[in-house]
């Protein structure tokens, strides 16, 4: 199993310590269980690759022309054994309480099994669920794989209470799980085949909640990936012998920009703190930079509700708190953006990264939902910078004023140069920036779908021969009515750019604000939808988000 697992991380890439962890106790499982009528919910579950081996799918593993056809985590398209779409964290107790439910209202007999690691126990729903879980009467078995890592290193008074059971063999006097009302067993050798059997056996038709605590060792099988576990949670394709990356990209990296300026920024002032939920290294922390920053760094581990009400905190009380993540999480936080941050108005600095269709292209991890989720809310700023120079200008003028939350949106298409002048300063809220000054048609090409505008915009003038004007947004999150109302005077059509989906999004706000006058506007941005291992450039030419066909559709309307 492990060979062909690395027989598809050494040429696809994927998650690599959670599985190669997972070996023993997925094959302890289907031996003692009767899957799919047992049912398993893994949480994370990128730790489902050794399940798939198991249930029909070893040829995604084993045939290279197949990989496309298996996902990354759970899906139930593929198997009968996958029972929900997965990829978020801290969910599969609650699902599974859920299956336990409509089991038991339905007369059925089978076991419902709970898989849950890498550091998701931090999480609010997960909690939740143990919470529920404690006062159910029915069989529902929860494995707690502990593998004593999040993506990084653990955090949260929960990881004491792991540490002191692994301590005392299961059998200290203070326990999370008990506390909560649930039974207990402990297995300290979580990759041992036999004693995983002999542990699943006794609890199988259990007739109660019960928590199987099982030890087990990320990476087990690859030397490099248990001694640099965080590294290897995810990997790049690779070379086995040397655990080299085969796939290099060159160039500045906007996380590293990140994390040098403000790590710039703490030293100069000590009441900047940067605040992440277990994704230190995609936005700029990786270890080197947390031990500079010392207790100015703040990991909430998978928790982004906390990451975020704290940071509300701290800002109401003077500190300068900086909330990086993935965008795909944020979705997690809705409610803590609207009630904690916003209603109270208070300045806490949001990096989103992969906030673009160019990034994480896997169904539940899109971020193309980040614009038309957020920049709605009242008082929060939404920027989308174009480039490197503007991208760091708004980070640090949002850093330091004191009057607005704000979230920046790190440009996916990869760093790029200034070309216009950058400010300093955006006060201004909600001023755009008119970069050429042209007329009859005028390109709105928002954060970094600003390269392709600009590449329209000369098709553009090439086909009319007229010059087209350009103007960078950088504000998703409301208008500049004065620069709109300007191009009313001498312009026909009106296009926007945005990358993320159209419904709710920057374009719409602007074809309202001129659905009263005799303008056409042309919003370009990506149709609403949960799209799945998609190639980026087919989806974009399929939402007319190349220079042709954007300018052929323009072009439709000047004639």
């Amino acid at each position: 199993m492990r060979e062909a697992l690395f027989h598809r991380l050494t040429i696809k890439g994927g998650h690599f310590g959670p599985n190669f962890g997972m070996v023993e106790a997925t094959i302890a499982m289907h031996y003692v269980f009767d899957s799919p009528k047992d049912k398993f919910v893994f949480d994370v579950s990128h730790q489902t690759y050794p399940h798939k081996m198991l249930t029909g799918r070893a040829y995604g593993y084993l045939d290279e022309s197949r990989f496309q056809e298996i996902s990354g985590y759970s899906e139930p398209s593929e198997s009968e054994h996958d029972h929900f779409v997965i990829g978020h964290t801290s969910t599969s107790i609650s699902l599974a309480t859920g299956l336990a439910k409509g089991r038991d209202y339905c007369g059925g007999k089978e076991n419902i099994i709970a898989v849950i690691g890498d550091g998701s126990l931090s999480g609010g729903e997960a909690l939740e669920g143990l919470d529920f879980a404690g006062e159910m009467k029915s069989n529902l078995i929860i494995v707690v794989n502990d593998n004593e890592m999040s993506i990084a290193e653990v955090h949260g008074g929960l990881y004491k209470n792991l540490d002191e059971l692994r301590a005392t063999d299961g059998k200290a006097s203070n326990n999370l799980f008990k506390a909560m009302g649930l039974d207990y067993i402990y297995e300290p050798e979580g990759n041992n085949i036999e004693k995983l059997i002999a542990v699943f056996e006794k609890v199988k038709d259990i007739d109660h909640p019960i928590v199987v605590h099982v030890h087990t060792q990320k990476g087990k099988g690859y030397t490099p990936a248990t001694i640099d576990k965080e590294n290897w949670h995810w990997c790049m394709p690779f070379d086995r012998e040397t655990g080299k990356p085969t796939v290099s990209f060159e160039g500045e990296d906007y996380g590293a920009l990140s994390g040098d300026l403000i790590l710039k920024k703490m030293k100069e002032d000590k009441s900047v703190v940067f605040v992440t939920a277990a994704v230190p290294g995609s936005v700029g922390f990786p270890k080197e930079n947390r031990e500079k920053a010392g207790e100015q760094y703040i990991d909430v581990g998978i928790a982004e509700e906390q990451a975020v009400a704290m940071c509300s905190g701290i800002a109401k009380n003077g500190g300068k708190p900086i909330f990086g993540t993935n965008a795909t999480f944020i979705q997690r936080t809705y409610d803590q953006y609207s009630q904690d941050v916003c209603i109270n108005n208070s300045p806490v600095t949001t990096i989103l990264n992969y906030s673009s269709v160019l990034g994480l292209n896997d169904v539940t991890h899109l971020g193309i939902f980040g614009i038309s989720m957020l920049s709605n809310i009242p008082n929060l700023v939404y920027m989308a910078p174009i480039c490197k120079e503007e991208y760091l200008a708004m980070l640090e003028w949002s850093i330091d004023q004191q009057e607005h939350p704000v979230v920046i949106s790190m440009p996916g298409n990869g760093v790029h140069g200034a070309k216009y002048p950058v400010d300093t300063n955006y006060d201004d809220i909600n001023t755009y920036q008119v970069c050429r000054q042209g007329d009859t048609v005028a390109v709105l090409a928002l954060g970094d779908f600003f390269q392709l505008g600009e590449e329209a915009a000369e098709e553009i003038e090439k086909t009319l021969g007229k010059k087209v004007t350009l103007i960078n947004p950088r504000y998703a999150s409301g208008l500049d009515e004065k620069t709109l109302d300007e191009l009313k005077k001498n312009h026909s059509v009106i296009v926007t750019l945005e990358d993320g989906i159209l419904d709710g999004g920057f374009g719409q706000k602007v074809a309202s604000y001129y659905g009263g006058d005799d303008i056409r506007v042309l919003n370009f941005g990506i149709k609403k939808d949960f799209y799945d291992r998609y190639d980026p450039a087919e989806l974009m030419k399929e939402n007319h988000l190349t220079k042709e066909l954007i300018t052929k559709d323009v072009c439709a309307y000047c004639s």
